[in-house]
């Protein structure tokens, strides 16, 4: 065993684990350990991540809103807008969407049929309302993934891969964490960003796992006639039945799925592309020449689809930042500086004063628990 013990150790090296070893490093010891062959093997890499600010709902907008100026300052944003297309039968959906986003800061606006059709070319006629969210861009998943390994590199964090948990035990104010292939760590603190794997590690740990679930989500990229323009925005079914994109004259297309998955190495269904193919066919008339790839991811969720960051109510030295659903990558700035806030019990900064990290709080599941047995 290494004689080394560190402040943290953080657990996955995907989109969550490898910001918040960043917004650790400069003041704390930290190891990051990775179970794959190379960090963001799994839903990090799989993403087909924009940064949308109704995305995840009202609870994730405060998040969403204070990482903008982060991803845009630093280059990893490029403008496309959002519409959430919808028909004459949708049209209370929308307007629920307007009275859910009222008030959150999200900028968002109507458009009727001859606005949504300049946007959206080739578009059927029953798809008649919409609402424009001119703010939305896609982000450059790698780019912000490196940023942040390049980050914890430069402050020291020691980075293993191939290194999967087996067993955690604690003893004398540390955690002795021994890997598959026999290494062994000490750390002060575990830091849970394991994803999928959350709460296997919360097991491991002793921990009571909080129900955090992962679901598959399915995306293929389709060769369309004619090709489909640079300039079009995310479309997104109002009531959440598909969405689409562009990407060099391709189009990447999801049915929106969400199927309860084991944590694993997440492989594409035949049916869900097949659903996927037929909604698109539903909502326009593109002329479809082909699948040329295909692909799926898992996105975790916690049952009340809010992430979790903080220390366990329950066992020393084991803290969650985990949960974060299909919108972990456009919350990270914000989601990892107020992780790393609670864990170094910081005050909040410009970033991350508007945010109530109540809200994320794993305590919250304790208090349900209580109230249930009250």
């Amino acid at each position: 065993m290494s004689r080394e013990v560190f402040d943290f150790a953080v657990v996955g090296a995907g989109m969550a684990g490898a910001s918040i070893a960043a917004e650790l490093a400069p003041y704390a010891k930290v190891l990051l350990l990775e179970a794959e062959d190379a960090p963001g093997y799994h839903s990090t890499g799989r993403s087909a991540a924009f940064w949308e600010e109704c995305y995840g709902g009202p609870g994730i907008v405060p998040l969403t809103l204070a990482s903008g100026k982060y991803l845009q300052d630093n280059g990893f944003l490029r403008p496309r807008g959002a519409l959430y297309v919808g028909r004459e039968d949708d049209r209370s959906a929308i307007d629920a969407f307007f009275a859910r986003f009222e008030g959150t800061g999200v900028t968002i606006e109507r458009l009727g049929p001859k606005a949504l059709r300049q946007r959206v070319p080739h578009l059927r006629d029953e798809w008649c309302d919409a609402v424009f969210e001119p703010a939305c861009a896609d982000i450059d998943v790698a780019g912000l993934h490196q940023h942040y390994l390049g980050a914890l590199k430069r402050a020291g964090v020691q980075l293993v891969c191939r290194a999967r948990v087996g067993q955690m035990q604690r003893r004398d104010g540390a955690w002795r964490l021994s890997t598959e292939k026999g290494e062994e760590y000490q750390a002060r603190t575990i830091v849970n960003a394991a994803g999928a794997w959350a709460d296997n590690i919360a097991h491991l740990a002793g921990a009571q796992p909080l129900g955090i679930e992962p679901k598959r989500r399915t995306v293929v990229q389709l060769r369309v006639d004619p090709a489909a323009p640079a300039d079009l925005p995310l479309v997104l079914d109002i009531s959440g039945q598909f969405y689409f994109k562009p990407d060099n004259g391709r189009l990447w297309l999801s049915p929106h799925d969400e199927i309860p998955s084991k944590p694993g190495d997440a492989a594409p269904e035949e049916l869900d592309i097949a659903v996927a193919i037929d909604r698109f066919e539903k909502v326009t008339q593109w002329g479809l020449r082909g699948v040329e790839r295909r692909w799926a991811g898992l996105r975790s969720f916690a049952p009340d689809r809010l992430p979790v960051y903080g220390y366990d109510p329950r066992v020393d030295g084991f803290a969650w930042f985990a949960g974060q659903g299909g919108f972990g990558i456009q919350t990270a700035p914000a989601a990892a500086r107020l992780g790393a806030q609670i864990l170094l019990d910081q005050p909040r900064d410009a970033m991350t004063v508007d945010i109530d990290p109540a809200l994320y709080s794993p305590e919250r599941f304790q208090s349900l628990e209580e109230q249930r047995a009250g």
